[in-house]
Formats: structure tokens, sequence, C-alpha cells
């Protein structure tokens, strides 16, 4: 019985660091997954790089294409879209 109590203030700490650290980082990045999975062209982004680009082309499941100025166009990875500040109207079906 003594035993447990010896390793109670462990489990609390572990409980504790697991719905304040573990568990918001893990929603965050199922979030960031989502929205990534979501971008399609014409959508204005920020890469984490801080480039503001408007996607042209989404090329495969990893990267897509983002036009920063006139004519000059880049490969970006996916996971480096760091925020999604405009989307564009889903086509709709008629």
């Amino acid at each position: 019985m003594q035993e447990l109590g010896q390793f109670l203030p462990l489990i609390l700490i572990f409980a504790i660091m697991y719905f304040l650290l573990i568990r918001p980082q893990q929603k965050k990045v199922k979030e960031h997954q989502a929205m990534v999975a979501g971008v399609r062209r014409g959508d204005q982004i920020v890469t984490q790089g801080g480039l503001i680009g408007k996607i042209a082309k989404v090329k495969d499941d990893n990267e897509v294409e983002v036009e920063l100025a006139e004519n000059v166009k880049v490969r970006v990875v996916k996971s480096t879209i760091a925020q999604v500040l405009a989307k564009t109207e889903a086509a709709k079906a008629e």
C-alpha cells in the first residue's frame, strides 16, 4: 500500500502533463492536417517561411504549386503551409 502512495504523485504529474500539453498538441496537429488536406486551387496561403501566395495547382498528395507573383511559381510541400488566408468557393454541382 505504501508503494502505491509513492507512485501516486508521479501518476498525477503524468495525468496533468497529458491534459495540459500532450492532448492539446495532438488536437492542433489534427486541425493542421485537416486544413492542409482541404486546400485547393485559388486558396491564398502563408507558408512557414512567411511567403504569401495563391495555390496555382495541387500537384499530388504532398505538394502544391504556389504563385507568389505574376509568372513566379514555386513548388511547396503541403505540410509547410502554416495558414489559409482566403478559401475559394467550391464549385456547385448542378
